[in-house]
């Protein structure tokens, strides 16, 4: 295998890896970033309706009422200071994001805009703020043009369509990655000193899902498999608004300028489950909301989605009866959400400024991953015993500032915090310490574990298993679950895996470009993650935020204001998973401030 050496490898080019990579170089490090993807085709660009920031631009706001809503929006399983670093991170971050280039929308006076999103307030939940700093509705996708300009001209090193298959751990220590290169199908070492994850989540374990087709834990599940420990993985977000039946995300900005969430008797439901936030609850409440109003019969047609309205006769309608000022024509919404129309002309033949729009929940977000501390390094642990050399960031990681259920807005403060300070922290850390040699048996055993997958003469297909992977999670491990429903995904899972195991066959034995290969590799990864997924949400019995039990419907925190730790031992065809809950919640900011401490979480 031919081997590449740089002190910082970075997996993935979405924004935390291209954060990272800006900050480590800039502190003098030799960087290089192996991405499967393009880097501007990274899922950080289909991020749309804004990045939350405490600027105070249109009202007042402050970082501590940003760290609230985080705490609060998370179900109190946050960890505080993890909260407090992402708020006050934010307004530093992306105040540079504007100094590197990034074309925010403007205020009349030339500020950066803001706008309303879920579960954001001031002074403490008193009234809704607008916190959003946005581009259109596509803030993602110009951050990560602006990360990724900003890193050539650091003279970052790019390694694109090179996917990420093993991790090289050596004597306790994190020494570097193992990559195929797509368009060839040879195997690649990456020797670092120090190796961040920055590769995404794993929606693709759900029927209905925002995620791209790339999204398929290749990270997360190859430091599970080398005895790194998941956290929380019970916790992944349905976001409220997808569009029906493909899951292509609507953003929460759309409701943020306004729009509203109607059944089939054209009522305004949210009024009912959220009397002060209504629509602007947190995306957990929505989710459930939208599905108890189809079990009651409340669906479009009868079947199981609702519609979202911004249209402009809807949205003022509304503002006049809730004494808002404010009024919005066509022109206004075209200006300010023109991705989102677009989507809904384009795939539903429906345009939003006329018609409602179909929605229902579509997986959305991990808030569970690989565990870390504040400054990116990956915890073993619960008593965050670092592993030397390993980092992660964005969604793969679990800082854990989302807790239960990321608010809306946080998933690209994450990135750019988290991915910073890793960034920072990496450049410092390479500097003090020397080369630990790779292991004399590196690449061997994934370069096997694709032969076997390459000469398997099975009789299903890898997308065959994906797809019944992919209903029953849906269904037993959802929005709402029961022990019944997941023991019954756990033992699906389980003969899917003995299936994938023993009985797969590809069809494509080329090299180059084997999309066929590489899908049926990224399978595994899916099935492992689902599989853990499930354990840890059977094990933890109450419900929090995005984990919602019918059998167990209540928040327990005596018992549960604790993180899961999964582990994995045992061999490929016979793994074995343990779960360790010792990992206590960080509550430091309610120790001096009685407003963070649990309690009924209204809106």
């Amino acid at each position: 295998m031919k081997i590449h050496k740089h002190e910082v490898i970075i997996v993935g080019a979405g924004g935390a890896g291209l954060m990272a990579a800006l900050y480590a170089s800039r502190g003098g490090a030799d960087v290089a970033v192996v991405s499967k993807l393009y880097p501007t085709r990274s899922h950080t660009g289909t991020a749309q309706g804004g990045i939350g920031a405490a600027l105070g631009n249109l009202d007042e706001d402050q970082p501590i009422y940003h760290a609230y809503d985080t705490v609060k929006g998370g179900d109190y399983l946050a960890d505080q200071n993890a909260a407090l670093v992402l708020a006050e991170g934010a307004v530093e971050a992306v105040i540079e994001l504007e100094h590197m280039g990034l074309p925010f929308d403007r205020t009349p006076d030339g500020r950066i805009s803001q706008r309303r999103f879920g579960g954001h307030t001031r002074e403490f939940g008193k009234e809704l703020v607008r916190r959003a700093c946005h581009a259109a509705d596509r803030t993602g996708h110009m951050i990560l043009q602006t990360l990724y300009q900003n890193c050539i001209k650091r003279n970052v090193n790019f390694f694109d369509e090179f996917q990420v298959v093993d991790t090289i751990i050596n004597d306790g220590v994190c020494v570097g990655v193992v990559a195929i290169q797509i368009g060839t199908g040879e195997f690649h070492i990456f020797h670092g000193k120090a190796v961040m994850f920055a590769s995404g989540g794993w929606g693709r374990c759900w029927s209905v899902s925002s995620n791209a087709h790339s999204m398929t834990g290749d990270g997360a599940a190859a430091v599970l498999r080398r005895g790194v420990p998941l956290q929380d993985m019970e916790f992944f977000q349905f976001h409220p608004t997808g569009i029906y039946k493909m899951g292509i995300l609507i953003t929460e900005g759309v409701r943020g300028e306004g729009g509203v969430l109607i059944n089939n008797k054209g009522e305004r439901f949210m009024e009912k489950y959220a009397p002060s936030a209504k629509d602007l609850a947190s995306r957990d409440v929505v989710s459930r909301a939208i599905y108890d109003e189809v079990k009651k019969g409340n669906g479009i047609k009868g079947k199981d989605y609702v519609y979202l309205d911004v249209r402009p006769e809807t949205v003022n309608r509304f503002f006049a009866e809730e004494g808002r000022k404010e009024r919005i024509d066509a022109a206004y919404v075209e200006k300010k959400l023109p991705d989102i129309l677009d989507f809904c002309r384009t795939y539903l033949g429906v345009d939003p400024v006329k018609e409602p729009m179909p929605i229902q929940p579509t997986a959305h977000y991990a808030m569970g991953g690989i565990p870390t501390n504040v400054d990116a390094q990956v915890v073993i642990d619960e008593n965050w015993t670092v592993l030397p050399g390993m980092y992660a960031a964005g969604e793969t990681a679990c800082v854990s500032c989302h807790g239960a259920n990321r608010l809306g807005t946080n998933s690209l403060v994450d990135l750019i915090v988290f991915g910073r300070r890793g960034g920072m922290h990496m450049a410092d850390y390479v500097k003090g310490v020397d080369w630990t040699p790779l292991p004399a048996d590196a690449g061997h055993e994934i370069e096997s574990e694709f032969k076997r997958i390459r000469s398997s003469r099975g009789k299903m297909k890898p997308y065959q298993l994906r797809a019944k992977m992919q209903e029953v999670m849906m269904e037993n491990v959802g929005v709402y679950r029961t022990e019944k429903t997941m023991t019954e995904a756990i033992n699906v899972l389980r003969e899917l895996r003995h299936e994938f195991r023993t009985n797969i066959a590809i069809d494509d034995q080329g090299y180059k470009f084997n999309t066929d290969l590489m899908e049926a590799w990224e399978l595994g990864n899916l099935l492992e993650l689902a599989e853990v997924t499930a354990l840890s949400a059977r094990n933890r019995t109450e419900s929090r935020g995005g984990h919602s039990r019918d059998d167990y419907p209540k928040r327990d925190d005596e018992n549960w204001l604790v993180h899961t730790l999964v582990c994995r031992a045992g061999t490929d065809d016979d793994p074995q998973y343990t779960i360790n809950t010792a990992k206590k919640v960080d509550m430091s900011l309610a120790e001096t401030d009685e407003r963070f401490r649990p309690k009924v979480r209204a809106y």
